[in-house]
């Protein structure tokens, strides 16, 4: 993890948010993309995006090869599910190393959960997503979505080396469209992909993020 910026850095946090206002669009009314709603138990909200995302996605769909698609899995999830989400995940963390200090519990939890103050979802700025044929079927990226690093003994991470030549190509394949189109990975999850959040201005070296965290009530415009 030395190697990698996770959301815990005080380097996101600090990042500024200058918020464009930009609105939070809904995938199902749009219907560019496919929808996954393996998320819908959760959340009303997942099927939203900012517009600026989603123009960005289906930019990067249009760079595919063949007749793949882009299958969203996640988007917008607001605050209080995110807390829950962060809370949940080190809970269980703390049950398996209880001697850790607290500073080390808030660093492996936002391996795989972003601290719910500075969370891209929460912004509509993230997605979580994978590939899919024609008819909408998953391809192999290597571990399932949402796999922690305890579960997949680390194949969850981007560049993990412990996963097969074809799950390696489809991996390579959804960044290379994905980064095209100005997206951002974090490095523990393949399928977690942001643009204009904390996260990504870090990493793009932006001056501030233009989307910010928003409430139930950011649905839509403000």
């Amino acid at each position: 993890m030395s190697q990698i910026i996770l959301m815990s850095d005080p380097k996101v946090a600090a990042i500024p948010v200058r918020e464009c206002g930009a609105c939070l669009a809904d995938l199902r009314l749009d219907g560019r993309l496919l929808v996954d709603p393996r998320k819908q138990d959760d959340s009303d909200s997942f099927f939203f995006l900012r517009e600026g995302v989603l123009e960005r996605l289906c930019r990067a769909q249009a760079e595919l090869p063949g007749d793949l698609r882009l299958l969203v899995v996640e988007g917008y999830r607001p605050p209080e599910l995110q807390r829950r989400y962060f809370e949940d995940y080190s809970a269980e963390l703390r049950a398996e190393q209880p001697g850790w200090s607290e500073e080390q519990l808030r660093t492996a939890t936002s391996r795989f959960v972003s601290p719910p103050e500075i969370a891209p979802h929460s912004a509509g700025a993230a997605v979580d997503l994978t590939l899919a044929d024609a008819d909408g079927n998953e391809l192999d990226l290597g571990t399932p979505m949402n796999a922690t690093p305890e579960e997949s003994a680390g194949a969850c991470y981007s560049d993990a080396a412990a996963i097969d030549g074809q799950a390696r190509g489809n991996r390579e394949i959804l960044g290379s469209v994905l980064r095209a189109a100005d997206f951002v990975n974090y490095p523990t999850e393949w399928w977690h992909w942001s643009f204009g959040d904390r996260y990504w201005a870090l990493v793009t070296g932006a001056a501030a993020a233009c989307y910010g965290p928003r409430g139930r009530d950011g649905q839509g415009c403000p």
